[in-house]
């Protein structure tokens, strides 16, 4: 299969990275004081995750950030976006500091910038304490304290060198699949739970942007949602309703409070009773930049038996699909950059976008994912589509530099442009490492 070519002209200062998350590559689940996350305990609960699968060990990122920062120096990239594990630095959620859990961002975020690359900190990617959960999690409404108490440990230690700073990552994948839907921890369907989290976590982002403001000076505030058009699986009336409901919850339940300062419209009358004078002011915050995770576009479907009446549906038999089944519309991706351009009016960063496959070492030992690489131009070409329509993108992320722990589907997808053997830990870059390697290059001589 030939290369896909890639567009060199790009906007000046355009920023290339890939992006990872703590729980789905440290490792070092028990070590140097950390406790667990809802997310241990997830795993350890049978049948949640495929093949029992847990984040244990992961990539041991944790022991060999060394050797994975040096790959992201050779790939050529500007910056890399990472997370904080809460229950690292603040092993029961409040209280006590952990040094040693503080000790290792020290390390990584310094270990970054000899690289040459800047680091982009994002405060949660889904690993709440298990010690907070225990005390009703994102259903207590001093969450938000919490959280900005946490916010303003690492903003402390890291503020000095760290510039870019996010507060959560995919606000309504983790509220919805964690309090409604029973696809992520902490593992509820229950409406009453599900509008409680989506307020207070709201409100936590709201609050940790004010920590940010305070204890970092000059620091570039965003915040990464994921953003996917909702259609319907076929066209009738049941799964067109379904569809709007899904598209409230998942593309507007938390940039609009954040950005407009209100809920969108169905959300706003079922989520009044959570919401106390004052909040939305909380929540609405200035922000820098909008972060926008994105695949591809969902199916809705009215499924009667989920605590909102709606499900997943099905793409069309006929849609293109990656290796594990997501549908691949690229024109799609284009026209979502153009309208949160002129929704939010905020520059945009990709900060996820990436395929799944099965990859594996031929006899040789080399991995060769061709899939991924035609995925990623094709998804790039939109972008540099949107760009010259014009949509204000200033950087994109790949999703991921390593193959990591999936969630609830455990170590089956890999979506990293470097395979990893998880039973040796040994890393082998794949030919989607060496095609984006080659795009950043020539994106810098053709910026010249």
């Amino acid at each position: 299969m030939p290369t896909p070519p890639f567009p060199t002209a790009w906007p000046e200062g355009f920023l290339w990275g890939v992006s990872t998350s703590s729980y789905q590559i440290e490792g070092a689940a028990a070590e140097d004081g950390r406790l667990p996350s809802i997310w241990d305990t997830r795993c350890r609960t049978a049948g949640k995750v495929a093949n029992g699968d847990t984040g244990d060990v992961a990539c041991d990122h944790y022991h060999r950030y060394a050797g994975d920062v040096a790959l992201m120096r050779e790939l050529g990239i500007g910056a890399y976006r990472f997370s904080v594990a809460w229950p690292r630095v603040l092993p029961r959620g409040r209280g006590a500091v952990n040094g040693k859990g503080l000790d290792f961002y020290d390390r990584l975020v310094d270990t970054v910038l000899a690289a040459g690359i800047e680091p982009w900190v994002c405060l949660y990617h889904w690993d709440l304490p298990q010690a907070l959960e225990g005390l009703g999690g994102w259903t207590h409404r001093d969450s938000a304290g919490w959280f900005a108490d946490y916010a303003a440990v690492v903003a402390r230690r890291c503020g000095d060198r760290v510039r870019h700073w996010a507060t959560f990552n995919e606000f309504a994948v983790f509220t919805l699949f964690g309090y409604a839907m029973d696809w992520g921890a902490p593992g509820l369907r229950d409406r009453d739970a599900h509008l409680r989290a989506i307020h207070h976590v709201n409100l936590a982002h709201g609050a940790g942007v004010d920590v940010l403001r305070d204890l970092v000076p000059g620091a570039s505030i965003g915040a990464i949602h994921n953003q996917q058009p909702v259609w319907p699986e076929g066209e009738t009336e049941p799964n067109r309703a379904a569809a709007q409901w899904l598209d409230e919850h998942w593309n507007h339940a938390f940039p609009d409070p954040q950005l407009r300062g209100h809920y969108p419209p169905r959300i706003a009358e079922v989520i009044e009773p959570y919401v106390r004078a004052g909040d939305l002011a909380r929540i609405c915050r200035p922000l820098d930049w909008f972060g926008l995770n994105h695949y591809g576009p969902i199916f809705a479907k009215a499924d009667p038996s989920l605590p909102w009446g709606f499900g997943w549906g099905s793409p069309p038999a006929d849609a293109p699909r990656s290796e594990i089944g997501w549908p691949i519309y690229p024109e799609a991706f284009r026209d979502l950059l153009l309208d949160l351009s002129r929704a939010y009016r905020l520059p945009v960063y990709v900060t996820e976008n990436g395929a799944g496959g099965d990859d594996r070492p031929d006899a040789a030992g080399r991995v060769r994912d061709p899939k991924r690489v035609s995925y990623l131009a094709a998804h790039i070409g939109s972008m540099h589509d949107a760009i010259a329509a014009g949509a204000d993108v200033r950087g994109y992320f790949v999703w991921s530099v390593l193959d990591n722990f999936e969630w609830g589907s455990g170590y089956g997808p890999r979506f990293g442009l470097v395979h990893v053997d998880f039973a040796t830990q040994a890393r082998t870059p794949k030919s989607s490492y060496r095609w984006y390697r080659d795009l950043i290059r020539a994106a810098a001589a053709g910026s010249r």
